[in-house]
């Protein structure tokens, strides 16, 4: 270790091995005896490599990339080796290595890079990212090299299984930034002319195509934001055709979707495209062992081609040539865990430091990707309007407080007429999907008589202040026959009365989207009702009658597509106290539309002046997107500047907002309570904006604030994360 600390342990010193056969002194190897490890180890102000002897009888084992046991503060932890160096600059003595774990070099030098780059971009730690982006070790999974090597399409080997080769990147190529540094925009860069598109398929369709897939075959790095045309699993098809050009360019790609459901759809279109055996699917379900034998794969370069969700942008692939995300909107590509990355950054920051292809593609368009296009880093792929009108749903608004349906049936179900014979005249050809955004039952109750929201007067499980301290959370039902319930402690709330009224009767203030079935149901009780939600997710259903209730994002896909679709409660993601809450309105709504059969009938309540209704009602996500954009501009709000939230205990995020040496054009917003359960304690946060040039500068100063708090071992911890998606 480098840096003497009191909290750890004395050091051994490197000696030459005639001078190090004193009694239980380690003997160093002869080349290369210092080994530097990065620790895995949490804590801000210990993020760095330590540097440790290399025992002469590990000289052969311990490899770059390997992980290893060492002693650290005083304890046996897990690490991984770097590199090994000629000498070290710490002038006290070297603890050895105590074991080398495998001899498997788990840990590329590219991604060794990118775990650092990440780290330094969201202000976390090398070894946090670490934990996102190498899987634990299974040991009878690691055994297990029998698989052959693959040939790839067009007949080129996949070349040799050297870990991290200098051709991927590393640091050198810097520029973490996405907007600066080499400007690559262009979908064919350099100016180069293709080729007539040969084995374009599906890319035909967009003026672009072509291009971007002969680029790929000559080993350029084309980077563009591709707005998908609608139809069904149309997507998979074009994103398999671009992972076959790069590999028959010689280099690898990386597939990056929201779920597994998308994993599967990819996973199919590979196969058509490549053969079987030439790709592997990472998915969390498929359990430890198998899901480190794939990722072994792709990392001895036995496979070239991965698809997975978030946690496959780390996947381990040698000459990397095109990274893929799609629906990058989607809020499963922001990690839940420290440092919190978002997938879409964390691919373009991996494609810029390795020389990649990048392709961004979805129905909608986010506020993000248009800034990468603002700023030259990527060139739009987009099909023509006559195209595009071809293939698009016939798209009606219908207000909610409108025209309300006539007869019984559809008073029952909630629904306008405009909606209802919609559905009824899909039901004739096919199936019909009804999106609703919320799950459960009745998820949000109210007062019948004064509309007052319905909360929990029971005190917290574990409160101490009984009398004082009130649950408060929000009542739901989770049946029609059932009492109400809260949503946070969980306890029956059968005998509620409204505090502000007295009335004892409730209403429902949200429908979910169970009830809805249900309503649905009663309303055509002839035809099959269908549910796809958190309970359970439907993949696909048949081309019979059908009437499918999904939650948004868990819409199943059927055979032919649907023949009509109504899109509940516009209000409730229009009206969320949400910055994205447009620019979700109008992702949710095109990715359900998009399974509609051509020029098929699509029913949407909300208001038809709305800029949302309106993107959904020209299929023009992109003028939507521009306009989002311009109003972030405006307004200061991300991705036009880099904002941070501190988020804690009022004393922490005030103690540390007095401690924390930001930018000089830092601005700091707040803190102001932010709604949490009771039984969490009060909760702040306050936010810090800089422009995008100065990012870099305050993740480095939000991290030292938080190292100091960690050395000095503050007992209340702040929360930092850099460009959150939920900032209001």
């Amino acid at each position: 270790m480098t840096d003497s600390d009191d909290a750890l342990l004395p050091l051994e010193a490197v000696r030459p091995a005639e001078k190090a056969k004193t009694l239980g002194a380690p003997v160093a190897a002869a080349d290369l005896p210092v080994a530097r490890v990065v620790v895995d180890n949490p804590l801000p102000h210990l993020d760095r490599p330590f540097d440790y002897l290399v025992p002469e009888r590990m000289d052969a084992e311990a490899r770059p990339g390997v992980r290893v046991r060492v002693r650290f503060a005083g304890k046996l932890v897990d690490g991984f080796l770097l590199e090994r160096v000629a000498g070290s600059d710490h002038g006290g003595r070297l603890a050895a290595l105590e074991r080398v774990v495998s001899p498997e070099p788990v840990l590329t030098p590219e991604i060794a890079g990118l775990t650092r780059a990440v780290a330094d971009r969201y202000a976390g730690t090398m070894a946090d990212v670490l934990r996102l982006a190498v899987p634990p070790r299974h040991a009878r999974a690691e055994s297990d090299k029998s698989a052959p090597a693959q040939t790839e399409p067009g007949g080129t080997a996949p070349g040799g299984t050297e870990q991290g080769g200098g051709e991927q990147g590393g640091g050198e190529q810097g520029g973490g930034e996405q907007g600066g540094g080499e400007r690559g925009g262009a979908v064919a860069d350099e100016g180069r002319p293709g080729r007539t598109g040969e084995g374009a398929g599906a890319w035909e369709a967009y003026p672009m195509g072509p291009s971007f897939l002969e680029a790929l075959r000559d080993g350029r790095h084309p980077r563009a934001v591709w707005s998908a045309l609608p139809g069904n699993t149309g997507w998979a098809v074009p994103v398999a055709e671009a992972v076959r050009a790069t590999l028959e360019g010689g280099r690898a790609a990386v597939v990056v979707v929201p779920d597994g459901k998308d994993v599967v759809m990819v996973d199919e279109a590979l196969t058509g495209a490549l053969g079987e055996g030439r790709h592997v699917a990472i998915t969390a379900d498929l359990g430890p062992a198998e899901r480190y034998r794939r990722w072994l794969r792709a990392l001895r370069g036995q496979v070239r081609a991965v698809v997975g969700t978030r946690a496959a942008m780390f996947a381990p692939v040698e000459k990397l040539g095109l990274v893929v995300i799609w629906d990058d909107g989607d809020d499963l590509h922001a990690e839940r865990l420290s440092p919190y990355p978002h997938a879409r950054e964390v691919l373009a920051l991996r494609a810029h430091r390795a020389g990649a292809g990048m392709l961004i593609g979805g129905y909608s368009r986010t506020a993000e990707a248009t800034q990468l296009l603002a700023s030259g880093w990527a060139g739009p792929i987009v099909a023509d309007r006559a195209t595009v009108r071809a293939v698009a749903p016939r798209v009606k608004p219908a207000g909610e407080d409108g025209e309300l349906a006539k007869d019984q049936a559809a008073r029952a179900a909630r629904l306008p007429s405009v909606a209802w014979r919609a559905l009824r005249l899909g039901l004739e050809d096919g199936p019909v999907l009804v999106q609703v955004p919320r799950r459960g039952y009745l998820p949000s109750l109210a007062c019948r008589t004064c509309r007052a929201p319905a909360r929990c007067a029971h005190p917290p499980t574990r409160a101490t202040l009984t009398e004082q301290l009130l649950c408060h959370g929000p009542l739901a039902l989770r049946g029609g026959h059932a009492a109400p319930y809260c949503r946070w402690c969980g306890r029956i709330a059968g005998d509620w009365r409204c505090p502000s009224c007295g009335d004892g009767r409730i209403r429902a203030s949200v429908v979910g989207a169970r009830r809805t079935a249900e309503e649905l149901g009663r309303a055509f009780p002839s035809v099959p009702v269908k549910t796809s939600g958190r309970d359970g997710v439907l993949a696909t259903v048949g081309e019979g009658r059908a009437l499918v209730v999904a939650t948004p994002g868990a819409e199943p896909v059927a055979a032919g597509g649907y023949t009509a679709a109504v899109l509940l409660d516009g209000w409730a993601m229009l009206g969320r106290a949400d910055l994205r809450a447009g620019e979700e309105a109008v992702r949710r709504w095109m990715n359900a539309a998009a399974l509609l059969r051509p020029s098929a009938e699509l029913v949407v309540l909300a208001d038809a002046a709305m800029p949302a209704v309106q993107a959904l009602l020209r299929w023009d996500p992109i003028t939507h997107a521009e306009r989002e954009l311009a109003d972030r501009r405006e307004l200061g709000f991300p991705p036009a500047v880099r904002m941070a939230t501190l988020t804690g205990s009022p004393s922490a995020v005030r103690e540390m907002l007095g401690e924390v040496r930001l930018p000089s054009q830092a601005q700091v917003l707040g803190p102001v309570p932010v709604e949490t359960r009771r039984s969490d304690g009060e909760q702040e946060r306050a936010m810090i904006r800089v422009p995008r040039s100065v990012g870099p500068e305050l993740a480095l100063a939000l991290k030292g604030a938080t190292g100091v708090r960690a050395a000095r071992k503050a007992q209340d911890v702040v929360r930092v994360s850099v460009d959150p998606l939920d900032l209001i």
